[in-house]
């Protein structure tokens, strides 16, 4: 597998500033419709951004990279005395802590009118990176240059930046819903499941996102998008967040960016895992296996279930492509309350972006519009008899371990459903190779 980054020269914006040279493959699978004018539109300004290099700022000291990062990003950006987070965050307390990853810390502050003239008073999250080495160091900068440029509704906006000493350190603005991921697999204190239209609304809020890096004229490969990266605000407006893997996609003829395989294990596209090929296509196949998450309640890799579900995009493949098998691994958490029609094209539109064939996957734009049609969609699980009334093992009938039991209806319970016998039990998936 090639390893080696481009030795292209760093540029604004189209910069490799989020190479991993000095990382291994383990360590990191360990860890964690867009125009072009409009996006365009919403990329700051920064006459004096081309004097940035980003070789030059990872061997400089703090003081030079604040200097430069004060000239390029002025008053976008807010450059934060370590001490003052410490004072907001009570030095980091256990007890502001919002989570924890291979990047570091999170912690919850408050900001008041006092603080920084023009900031509003406000919640915020605190990053503070774990920097072991240069590679702490490198996505500390990545995120800084990349989201000091780029504003958008869903992309987390960053409020401003610590660098003093050996201490790296951003502040972004408070997602008071936290991560999808808390959502979906029952973090403690989270009693509720997002229902059908929520979930579809952050799906295309994600999507959107991705969207507008995909659409710049040299895009932006997320190259790390699952469920723990998108965060929800308090309305459950869906916004990516960490782009310290961040990468610049192929230039003039080229079709992909060779790079050390980095991102988390489960989401990769397998052709970027295999051979570190790097494309927008990339992020699409992660994009089809949050969908499959968001489908069926299930994590992308789970090694507490049995052998052939832990791995969910083997798993629920032979489900995709049929209503009468994806009801068998529907969220049994929504209890039925989802769309029948939504499900399926969101199946079929999930199988189109995990495909083995990169050409195959569907560009953003496309998936943008496919899942906006749903929203129309009215035509809940439950009351047109496609959700059991009554769940009994299914441990004789070769279902999933977790499918619920369904059972003959009659034409008076339900509308459009006839008598019929109970449906034959579905072959245990095989693995796809």
């Amino acid at each position: 597998m090639a390893t080696t980054e481009s030795s292209k020269p760093w540029r604004p914006f189209t910069s490799n500033c989020c190479s991993a040279d000095n990382q291994t493959i383990l360590g990191n699978f360990s860890r964690c419709r867009t125009s072009k004018s409009d996006f365009s539109k919403n990329i700051a300004p920064l006459p004096s951004f081309r004097r940035l290099s980003f070789s030059d700022l990872s061997r400089s000291s703090s003081i030079r990279i604040n200097e430069d990062l004060a000239q390029s990003f002025g008053p976008d950006l807010y450059d934060f005395q370590l001490s003052e987070l410490r004072a907001i965050t009570q030095n980091f307390s256990a007890n502001y802590m919002l989570g924890e990853g291979g990047f570091g810390t999170v912690h919850k502050g408050y900001v008041d009118e006092n603080l920084r003239q023009g900031l509003k008073p406000q919640a915020v999250a605190v990053k503070l990176l774990d920097i072991e080495g240069l590679q702490g160091h490198r996505e500390w900068l990545a995120e800084v240059i990349l989201l000091g440029q780029l504003r958008h509704p869903h992309l987390v906006k960053l409020i401003g930046y610590c660098c003093e000493d050996e201490q790296r350190l951003l502040v972004y603005e408070f997602m008071a819903r936290g991560s999808l991921e808390n959502h979906l697999f029952k973090r403690p204190g989270i009693s509720t499941s997002l229902p059908w239209g929520t979930r579809l609304n952050i799906a295309i809020g994600a999507a959107k996102g991705l969207a507008f890096l995909h659409g710049a004229e040299n895009p932006v490969i997320y190259r790390d998008f699952k469920t723990s990266n998108i965060l929800l605000h308090s309305d459950f407006t869906a916004k990516l967040s960490d782009f310290g893997l961040a990468k610049i996609g192929p230039e003039g003829s080229n079709t992909h960016v060779t790079t050390r395989v980095m991102g988390t294990y489960g989401y990769a596209a397998p052709e970027y895992v295999s051979t570190g090929h790097l494309t927008t296509k990339s992020d699409v196949y992660s994009f089809g296996v949050v969908l499959l998450e968001m489908l069926t309640g299930k994590r992308a890799v789970d090694k507490s279930r049995c052998k052939n579900e832990q791995n969910l995009v083997d798993w629920a493949k032979p489900y995709l492509n049929s209503s009468r098998r994806l009801r068998y691994i529907m969220d049994p958490r929504l209890g039925g309350q989802y769309s029948v029609r939504g499900a399926k094209q969101m199946s079929l539109l999930a199988l189109q972006c995990i495909s083995l064939n990169p050409k195959d996957r569907p560009k953003m734009t496309v998936v943008i519009q496919t899942l906006e049609s749903l929203l129309e969609y009215k035509d809940m699980a439950i009351s047109c008899g496609q959700w059991p009334v009554s769940s009994n093992s299914t441990k004789k009938t070769g279902l999933p371990s977790s499918a619920p039991n369904f059972r003959a209806q009659s034409r008076s319970s339900s509308v459009g459903v006839q008598n019929k016998k109970p449906n034959p039990a579905v072959p245990t998936p095989r693995k796809v190779v």
